[in-house]
């Protein structure tokens, strides 16, 4: 999705702030944001890319103005609304309805404990064979669709050289809808800073992306 949320980052917002000794959290809150995305996991009702694809659909301007924690709690407050959790009433009132129904079955301590240790692995197992090698010249795509990607505009129609191979994982642009996965293989490809950034790039820089194999097309 193209806007502010690109992936790769925008230009044109100034220095990135580095805060030195940086804790955890700044506020009780956001360890509190984080605790809540947790448990708002535990019924599996979206997945990592649906996640994403949350923040990536707020309001550009609500979002550049947002902290990272103020952003997982709108991004979770408006999946758990899409996912009939919680009611735009309950939001309005920041309470639970009278009427509203505990979701089954129940968050408790020992479910949490089950479910953060599985994670949800990617690599699938597919039928196909890979359609480059290491070593191969690739072209990333020039244009994408208006829904969830994990190719950064900076590298579109950039020429690179594929140096590893890691099978097939769970393609991220078909996945954001939770209508059902499609794996495609996914490889490192490495791209020369000039080829990127022209002659604005330092000399013998390089960056690599893990990228999917539609994203690529042989080099000509």
């Amino acid at each position: 999705m193209d806007s502010v949320h690109d992936l790769g980052g925008v230009e044109g917002f100034g220095p990135i702030p580095i805060e030195a000794d940086e804790p955890v959290f700044h506020a009780a809150w956001e360890g509190r944001v984080l605790g809540c995305r947790f448990l708002m996991g535990f019924w599996r009702l979206w997945n990592i890319d649906a996640n994403r694809h949350s923040l990536e659909q707020l309001p550009p301007a609500e979002y550049l103005a947002m902290s990272y924690y103020e952003k997982w709690a709108a991004g979770v407050v408006n999946l758990s609304a899409e996912k009939g959790l919680i009611t735009p009433e309950e939001l309005q009132a920041g309470h639970p309805g009278t009427d509203a129904e505990p979701r089954t079955p129940p968050v408790d301590a020992a479910g949490v404990r089950a479910f953060l240790p599985q994670g949800r692995p990617a690599a699938r197992e597919i039928d196909a064979a890979p359609g480059f090698a290491v070593g191969d010249k690739v072209r990333a795509a020039r244009n994408m669709h208006a829904g969830h990607t994990r190719l950064p505009r900076y590298l579109r129609g950039r020429v690179g050289t594929i140096i590893s191979h890691h099978g097939a994982h769970v393609f991220p642009d078909i996945s954001y809808k939770m209508e059902g996965e499609v794996a495609q293989h996914l490889y490192t490809v490495n791209f020369s800073g000039r080829e990127v950034w022209g002659d604005d790039a330092e000399p013998g820089h390089s960056i690599s992306a893990e990228l999917w194999e539609s994203y690529l097309a042989p080099a000509r």
